[in-house]
């Protein structure tokens, strides 16, 4: 594994690194972990890596990289940088021929996801995205619950995250994260919705298997001289005729990662709350609320996929980092089994690919047209 983004004081770079590792399958060997070379060199430094593959620039990283035998280059990389540099960067590492996983959102703007898509599939090349909340045993359980019919048709969904970190103009304080992600030069044309809610599109669809298809949305900033949303409202109409709500906030003051999620079908309904993820709560019309807990065998036994992403026996709690880690495990037997030529294990092909970035960026493109248009309802794209 290779690292572009993740310097000094970058949060999410170091989750990546320490997720990767977990299984003992990956081994980060090489990056380029920011923009100023000193700080790409210190950071190398620091995770004891041979100096001559701490890069000054991505760029320079491909070139050297190509030149080390096959078996010694990198295998894929993984770019944690703010959401501009996703493209370039994705573009040039697969135009190499590595492979990439890619923090989310996928790109800055619904052309460039449609360029990459395109590439990825002219070369056959893996390509993961890091919605990591798809990486729960919980998520996955509820998502074959779906799958297997218990809820019967789809008829509601209900998603939410809030945070509260943003409440105040904490970008003008100089604090690293809050400055890249409100600054639309970076982070794009949305700012919550496209670092938060996009996570909570993406966990509606793949629990339920619907796509969203049209969006009615408000948006607000409410930090006086903040440049983009910081709180999104969205009412949603899923392809079986599904509705749903979606809010996204970073101005609910007191709420942390309150990512949270209903799904109601005409049988029974579930739940399921990241901030206590090891627990799925299914609700039948007459009789008590069941509570199934992470860890166990019946539990496995409804979703291989749910068991495969569990490590710990019931009891002792999984979460953040396993999830990463579950989402790094399929990618990373995904690309072991096209280096050897062999077939992959179908559950390892569960992890977020460019055709879920693409959707992502779909969503932030639809719901930014809706919050100015007149009309109730605006279509989203395919």
């Amino acid at each position: 594994m290779g690292m572009i983004g993740g310097g000094p004081g970058a949060f999410i770079g170091e989750v990546h690194r320490k997720a990767a590792s977990m299984d003992g399958g990956i081994e980060l060997v090489a990056g380029a972990f920011d923009i100023n070379p000193r700080k790409s060199k210190q950071m190398g430094k620091q995770l004891c890596l041979d100096s001559k593959r701490v890069y000054g620039n991505y760029r320079d990283m491909i070139e050297r990289e190509l030149k080390l035998p096959v078996g010694e280059r990198v295998d894929f990389v993984s770019i944690t940088t703010p959401n501009n540099w996703h493209f370039p960067i994705a573009v040039d590492f697969l135009q190499a021929g590595f492979h990439v996983m890619c923090e989310k959102p996928m790109t800055f703007d619904v052309a460039e996801a449609r360029k990459l898509h395109k590439l990825v599939k002219q070369k056959r090349l893996v390509f993961g995205l890091m919605h990591n909340y798809t990486g729960y045993p919980m998520v996955k359980l509820a998502r074959d619950m779906v799958r297997q019919g218990e809820l019967g048709k789809i008829r509601k969904i209900v998603v939410q995250y809030p945070q509260g970190w943003l409440a105040t103009a904490l970008e003008q304080t100089g604090q690293q994260q809050a400055s890249w992600r409100t600054d639309p030069k970076q982070s794009g044309g949305s700012g919550c919705m496209g670092d938060i809610g996009t996570h909570a599109e993406n966990l509606a669809e793949y629990i339920s298997g619907l796509k969203i298809k049209e969006i009615c949305a408000d948006l607000t900033t409410f930090v006086k001289g903040r440049k983009l949303e910081d709180d999104g409202n969205c009412l949603l109409r899923f392809n079986n005729g599904a509705r749903g709500v979606l809010h996204a906030s970073q101005i609910s003051i007191g709420e942390e990662n309150n990512l949270a999620i209903w799904i109601y079908g005409e049988n029974k309904s579930l739940e399921w709350h990241q901030e206590q993820p090891n627990y799925l709560y299914v609700k039948e019309p007459d009789g008590p609320v069941q509570v199934w807990r992470r860890g166990n065998d019946y539990v496995g036994a409804k979703s291989p996929a749910a068991a495969r992403a569990t490590r710990l026996p019931s009891g002792h709690p999984e979460a953040f980092f396993e999830a990463f880690a579950n989402v790094y495990r399929n990618f990373a037997d995904t690309v072991r089994a096209r280096i050897t030529r062999t077939k992959p294990d179908p559950l390892a092909l569960d992890f977020p690919a460019v055709g879920d970035g693409l959707r992502g960026m779909l969503f932030i493109e639809t719901l930014l047209a809706s919050t100015k248009s007149k009309h109730k309802w605006t279509r989203m794209k395919k």
